[in-house]
């Protein structure tokens, strides 16, 4: 087995760097906004990074999506800027719709654009009493007399909603479920404010009411819906599992410098035994998640949907372990842990949201469980 990464992929975290490295200015101040911070994503679309969200034929870098040149890019930027990472993540999770299902004509209008970042994408999926319980959602399309189709309810929570050029919708469609894409500037969008969460980030509350549509906005075919999010979670998910390694990495880092010049009982706090052992434990645990993160990117590759159960591995490993490194780090770092907007205290507050969104640790633990019990004989 090869452990290393190879040239392409060293290249691409390169490029991820220098583009970290250009927004290092911003990042404290774009990591408390609410809104898309201008000079961050200007720098994204210098970087061209984007260009990893959609297959080489509408202006991406490779054949197809590349489940582990977006993570090694998030594992970077999460590291540095929480909002960059979502920035880039969304571009991709909010369009993927298209890539995998949409028509000649619509990948055409929109895959251009999410390449270079002209245009940002919203995937929207959770309603207000719909989380992981997709199938309970209660969005609707509905056919007009003229042959149209008609999008009415209201989802919650929508990641990028007030910035979004399009978005890509789960709705309830008679007995099933189909994707319809919806470009934000349509009559009857009502996007407003989500409240405030403890790590800030782009989000919305949309509700269409009567938003007409031609028949050929339904991605792929009437009734593919839970596919279509199906076929996007895996390509995406384990990209989470990157980010969460990327801040885990940065709050050690932070940890072991505060740690290594800080003099208490004569010695310097790392020297001491319960901080040494905390370090070493929060970097083997880092290093642990990086490898099944790894591993599972790279079978995402080849077949996405066959390695979901590892692709919820990751996610899941490397969540919770980001919530305990960034705790201890916190710990080791007593007071100093706890000033308002200091490196750490972002970094423990970004931490948290890992854990539920794009699969709860709770609903992650069930699909790994049902997976296993169909293999062990």
């Amino acid at each position: 087995m090869n452990f290393e990464l190879d040239r392409r992929y060293v290249e691409i975290q390169a490029d991820a760097r220098d583009f970290a490295q250009t927004i290092v200015p911003y990042a404290a101040e774009a990591d408390e906004m609410s809104t898309v911070h201008p000079e961050v994503l200007a720098s994204l679309r210098d970087s061209k990074l984007c260009n990893l969200m959609v297959p080489k034929e509408y202006g991406g870098r490779f054949d197809h999506v590349d489940p582990l040149a977006i993570c090694i890019v998030r594992e970077t930027l999460m590291a540095v800027s929480s909002h960059a990472d979502s920035l880039f993540a969304l571009q991709g999770i909010g369009s993927f719709a298209i890539t995998a299902s949409g028509s000649r004509e619509q990948k055409d209008r929109w895959l251009p654009r999410i390449a270079t970042a002209d245009v940002l994408p919203a995937l929207a999926l959770t309603e207000p009493d719909v989380g992981s319980d997709l199938k309970n959602a209660s969005t609707t399309i509905s056919l007009c007399d003229d042959g149209n189709i008609a999008v009415n309810g209201e989802k919650s929570w929508i990641s990028n909603a007030p910035s979004a050029s399009f978005f890509v919708v789960f709705t309830r469609d008679g007995d099933g479920f189909s994707m319809v894409l919806v470009p934000s500037q349509e009559d009857g969008i009502t996007v407003t404010p989500t409240p405030e969460i403890i790590a800030p980030h782009v989000l919305g509350d949309v509700r269409f009411s009567n938003v007409t549509l031609p028949k050929s906005a339904i991605l792929g075919q009437p009734g593919d819906g839970l596919d279509i999010v199906l076929s996007t979670l895996a390509v995406f998910r384990v990209s989470v599992a990157g980010a969460a390694v990327g801040l885990a990495q940065a709050a050690l880092e932070e940890a072991t410098r505060h740690t290594r010049t800080r003099v208490q009982f004569g010695k310097p706090l790392a020297k001491l035994g319960p901080v040494a052992q905390m370090l070493a434990d929060s970097w083997t645990e880092i290093e642990m998640a990086r490898l099944l993160t790894y591993r599972a990117a790279k079978s995402a590759v080849d077949d996405p949907e066959a390695a979901l159960h590892l692709s919820s591995m990751a996610k899941l490993a490397s969540s919770e372990a980001a919530g305990r490194v960034v705790d201890r780090c916190v710990q080791v770092m007593g007071r100093f842990g706890l000033i308002r907007n200091s490196k750490i205290e972002r970094l423990y507050r970004q931490a948290r949201p890992m854990r539920i969104y794009e699969g709860a640790s709770e609903i992650l633990r069930l699909g790994i469980a049902k997976q296993l019990t169909k293999e062990v004989e």
